[in-house]
């Protein structure tokens, strides 16, 4: 018997706790972060908020950024994550305010919406930083009823040319199925056949009525969808009483999963992260956070740390009090950390953004340049996934209307005299031009193609339809009316 010894050296990179948290808190929206203070202010009694400021509205804004402003200094701060003073018990840190903002009377959900349920999950998942991205951008990604609303070829490809991050299309389909029996059963999925199925397979009902329903659902999906009962009862060769059996279980299944996550209209409304407005010929950028809490350190708490830590010699007792002290002190200081640290972020990257699409801001969609994630990351000095934690799911408001930041990233196709154009405004120009067609004689997909060519835009059919299709737009015969 031969036993070989051997050494490996390798390299692994593991998330710290407080890393996490940042992420997490990163990709919050403005409403989800007031929520999230307000629940930490409840179970850390550490935090509490901090209600000392008399200021007036405007003397509690937030200093806007002058985009374009010589005499404005680069947005740089100090990373407070890995500040070692986060470590050290010192108490004169711990009246710094995270926030000058005073709080407005904005509502906020009093329950987690259906994005916010399906990440807690999805952070729970063991997968790698690449595939959480990935489950990120499919959450990101569906529609009102729960459904995936872009091709998971798409989101891999989008994030292969805009993140650099390579996901095998079987390894995509994997994650995704693992999303589908997230709660709600059947979110994510494609087609409504493909919803009913997978609740079917995974709810406990009656295996014999459970496999005549998948056979509707499989072999006569079109019949069931028109109602065409006649034909499903011959053609299954099913009494009146089976079939009303097999009927009434799919009846049961929830056709739309993300229906009724969110109770009210008020909760649908879009409230920006960011205000951008025209200050002369510059643009001012201020994070809309004056919802948000300002939240500090308890003194009342902080003496009795100390207290505790003179004393933890004494008794058993007292060395746990003060070891779960410690634990919420520290947690403490992290989470305000992490939010000073996410505002930083987020303003160097709409700082960026501002910067970049200039022209769109000052002069309209039609300005919009090509920009991927890449983009910003070499100039900021931030990591692809970082960038993308802040884009999804934020919102600015501009004189430009309000947009997604999603919205500003886009690939670029070149004209005839060489300069490079977002597809998002070719995308905008082919709506146009259907917008303005004869609905008696709507025009083909070659048709369009041959308009845009005209205009100096090098583009093929195959890709005015699929950017019709992105934009949900049907096929000219679809669109025809008498």
């Amino acid at each position: 018997m031969n036993l070989n010894l051997s050494q490996k050296l390798s390299l692994t990179q593991r998330l710290t706790p407080q890393q996490i948290l940042y992420q997490k808190i990163l990709q919050l929206n403005v409403l989800s972060l007031e929520q999230k203070i307000k629940n930490e202010i409840e179970l850390n009694p550490f935090l509490e908020e901090d209600i000392s400021l008399e200021e007036t509205a405007d003397e509690a804004e937030n200093p806007a950024d002058d985009i374009n402003d010589e005499d404005n200094e680069e947005f740089s701060s100090k990373d407070l994550l890995d500040d070692d003073d986060y470590y050290q018990d010192d108490p004169d840190y711990l009246n710094r305010r995270g926030s000058e903002d005073e709080p407005s009377n904005i509502q906020t959900p009093q329950r987690e919406t259906l994005s916010e349920h399906l990440l807690e999950q999805l952070h729970m998942l063991d997968v790698d930083e690449n595939l959480m991205v990935l489950g990120e951008e499919i959450i990101g990604s569906l529609d009102d009823d729960g459904y995936l609303k872009e091709e998971l070829g798409i989101i891999i490809k989008e994030l292969r040319l805009f993140q650099h991050i390579d996901i095998s299309e079987e390894t995509a389909e994997q994650l995704l199925k693992r999303i589908q029996l997230f709660d709600p059963l059947g979110i994510a999925c494609r087609s409504l056949q493909e919803c009913l199925l997978v609740q079917l397979h995974h709810h406990q009902l009656d295996p014999y009525y459970s496999f005549l329903a998948e056979k509707v659902l499989t072999e006569h999906f079109e019949d069931f969808t028109h109602k065409r009962y006649k034909l499903l009862k011959k053609n299954m060769k099913l009494t009146d009483e089976t079939l009303h059996e097999v009927l009434d279980l799919i009846h049961k299944l929830n056709p739309k999963p993300g229906e009724g996550k969110v109770e009210t209209k008020e909760f649908n409304q879009i409230t920006p992260d960011f205000i951008v407005e025209r200050e002369g010929k510059n643009f001012t950028i201020a994070l809309n956070d004056r919802s948000v809490p300002s939240v500090t350190i308890s003194p009342a708490y902080v003496q009795m740390l100390q207290e505790n830590k003179k004393s933890s010699r004494k008794s058993e007792i007292k060395r746990n009090t003060y070891a779960f002290l410690k634990e919420r002190f520290e947690s403490a200081k992290w989470f305000i950390a992490c939010i000073e640290q996410r505002k930083n972020t987020l303003m160097r990257v709409m700082q960026s953004i501002v910067t970049k699409q200039f022209d769109f801001f000052d002069k309209g969609p039609k300005h919009l340049r090509p920009l991927i994630y890449r983009d910003l990351s070499e100039e900021i000095s931030l990591d692809v996934s970082t960038i993308s934690r802040v884009v999804n799911g934020k919102y600015v408001q501009s004189p430009q209307g309000i947009h997604e930041l999603k919205y500003f990233f886009s690939e670029s196709l070149t004209t005839e005299s060489g300069e490079e154009i977002s597809n998002k405004v070719i995308k905008e120009r082919i709506k146009e031009i259907i917008d303005g067609e004869s609905k008696a004689n709507p025009l083909s997909d070659d048709k369009l193609a041959e308009m845009l060519n005209k205009e100096g835009i090098n583009i093929a059919r195959r890709t005015i339809a699929k950017y019709r299709e992105q934009e949900r737009i049907p096929v000219a015969r679809l669109r025809r009316e008498l």
